[in-house]
């Protein structure tokens, strides 16, 4: 029997999972996915793997966590997309959510659950929206302290001892400085020694009362496994390698081991050390990029991770064997149906190498254009993790570019930290020339090239399109940020202490700003457009959208704006995402 050609519109059918917990037992495992179109908490009664529905609110989840006797869960929930998450309770059989702590406009995050379920450890911004504070919630009896101030700059807890006797929290001067801290008998004891040099603390994680492993890039380039030791105060490098960053470190007390996640450019590894013989041993994994590890009690390691054809999954390694929990894929396509990329290297401007991916459309179906996407961040990378965007859009024929210019995480912190104060020079002059190099290699032809980018990527395209016309046919831009000037005033109050290390000052550096805003540059913003925005979005607020589209309007440049009520910086309803991909590939189709 032969059937038709899978049509392009099954990959917006492709389903997400945003995070997960197992239970202490086991026997259960819950996570939000969008199933029904919107995303609620399903779960899985272990070994069996079909799901069922535990909410039905219709809404993301942030973060998501078992009391130790498996009675309840806590988790994190905003509202359209708003990040103003609050704090629930569910029973582990379902239910209505169970409000815990919750404040209209502010945000709860960092949460945990003290050892006895009857407290709860969280953030928050609702008495201090710039350096926050830290609490400590008693379930029975309905009293809360506060257990932590923020001073200096935005401050987090981040984990707490086995038992409880210490916790550990985190600054964030920047992106790329954060200093760690743990609290023990009232004493706050830095876990890095003294330095004038800007470092980071990535994942932690306690093997004792004592006995901290985490991973820093403390007088170094790439993050590494460090230790400190509570009882002596003393800090002391563990291991690292040549080249990949350290990235999560998890405990696993039946072996007396970690787990390490390292990241290296577009793709991570998995790797085990033994504490006793300090061996580091590098494990298979079932994915290209790790999202999240859990270790249980029993040694069993589950993973949630994503491969450039694959979606979100979670799997479980027990006795050396990975096992799929979960067989999310894009209905009725193969994976050998879908493209993986090819990883490539150019020299830019200055001859710094940048590493980008290019997804090579097949020849059955190629239509000669490609679409550069500016990854958004900009302190983060395009890494080899699965876009139903992508891969519908060369399904129907287009190739993608994706660079990851300087600022992009993933390839040292030097490297990371030269887009800070410079959002709209390097990076931008990185962007042009991987155009030319994928022209000058036989990539791409000059007139058949389209331009894509969300967040910082839509800041990008902007930018690119209004500094770089001649390059491209039709320009989108997401969730594009327009104006440095309003931007740096109208992000989130905790993330403003960053903004001039991150951005520049507007002040101080005005003409700076002036350079780097697109909105400086309408007049030469003449290519056709489709812009879209999050009502909702607290990260570049509608104003960001709302400003240039109206300035282009108003100069005849052909331009669609896309609103969504209900969303904020991302989709966080199935319906939503088809809408916005439908109008994408439209919009491409007609200069195609």
């Amino acid at each position: 029997m032969e059937f038709k050609k899978p049509d392009v519109r099954q990959f917006f059918q492709t389903y997400g999972i945003q995070t997960f917990d197992v239970s202490p037992d086991e026997s259960q495992l819950t996570f939000s996915t969008n199933l029904n179109g919107k995303y609620n908490l399903w779960a899985m009664d272990l070994p069996n793997t079909f799901p069922y529905p535990l909410t039905f609110h219709n809404q993301s989840t942030g973060s998501l966590q078992y009391d130790k006797n498996g009675n309840f869960l806590i988790l994190e929930s905003d509202q359209d997309g708003d990040e103003n998450t609050q704090l629930y309770a569910i029973p582990t059989k379902g239910g209505k959510l169970k409000p815990v702590r919750t404040s209209e406009g502010h945000r709860h995050i960092s949460s945990f659950i003290s050892n006895d379920g009857k407290k709860v450890y969280y953030t928050s911004t609702k008495e201090d929206q710039t350096y926050l504070k830290s609490y400590l919630y008693d379930l029975e009896n309905d009293t809360e302290e506060v257990i932590l101030e923020g001073e200096g700059a935005p401050t987090f807890l981040i984990e707490k001892s086995p038992k409880e006797e210490s916790l550990v929290y985190k600054k964030l001067f920047a992106n790329t400085s954060q200093l760690a801290y743990a609290v023990k008998d009232g004493e706050h004891i830095r876990l890095t020694p003294e330095t004038e040099e800007q470092h980071t603390i990535g994942g932690l994680t306690y093997a004792s009362e004592t006995d901290l492993y985490f991973t820093t890039t403390y007088h170094a380039d790439f993050s590494y496994l460090a230790k400190f030791n509570l009882e002596k105060k003393e800090f002391s490098k563990v291991t690292g390698l040549d080249q990949v960053s350290f990235t999560d470190v998890k405990y696993d007390q039946s072996l007396n081991s970690l787990y390490i996640v390292g990241e290296k450019g577009v793709k991570d590894s998995l790797y085990r050390y033994d504490l006793e013989n300090g061996t580091l041993e590098e494990l298979d994994i079932p994915v290209s990029v790790i999202l999240q590890l859990k270790v249980a009690e029993s040694g069993n390691v589950y993973l949630m991770g994503v491969s450039a054809t694959v979606p979100h999954n979670i799997y479980k390694l027990s006795d050396g064997k990975w096992e799929s929990l979960t067989n999310y894929g894009v209905p009725g396509v193969a994976k050998e149906e879908m493209v993986d990329p090819e990883v490539v290297a150019y020299p830019s401007f200055d001859g710094t190498e940048i590493e980008a991916m290019f997804f090579r459309a097949k020849p059955e179906n190629d239509n000669g254009h490609v679409i550069l996407w500016p990854h958004g961040g900009p302190q983060a990378a395009e890494r080899q993790t699965f876009r139903a965007l992508f891969q519908f859009l060369i399904y129907q024929g287009y190739s993608i570019f994706t660079p990851n210019f300087r600022g992009s995480t993933g390839y040292g912190l030097k490297f990371t930290k030269v887009i800070e104060g410079d959002w709209g020079y390097g990076p931008r002059l990185d962007n042009v020339e991987g155009l030319e190099w994928l022209i000058k290699n036989g990539y791409a032809n000059r007139d058949k090239i389209l331009l894509m980018g969300g967040s910082y990527g839509g800041y990008m395209a902007l930018l690119l399109h209004g500094r770089h016309p001649e390059y491209f046919k039709a320009v989108v831009d997401i969730f594009g940020v327009s104006n440095l000037f309003s931007f740096v005033k109208s992000v989130p109050d905790f993330w403003k202490p960053i903004m001039k290390q991150w951005v520049g000052d507007p002040v101080e550096d005005k003409d700076k700003f002036t350079e780097d805003s697109p909105i400086t540059y309408l007049d030469t913003m003449t290519k056709p457009m489709l812009v879209i925005q999050g009502a909702k979005d607290p990260r570049v607020v509608k104003a960001e959208s709302d400003q240039v589209v109206e300035a282009l309007e108003k100069q005849g440049t052909d331009i669609k704006y896309i609103v969504l009520d209900d969303e904020g910086h991302g989709f966080s309803k199935k319906e939503n995402e088809i809408k916005v991909y439908e109008e994408v590939l439209e919009f491409f189709e007609q200069y195609v």
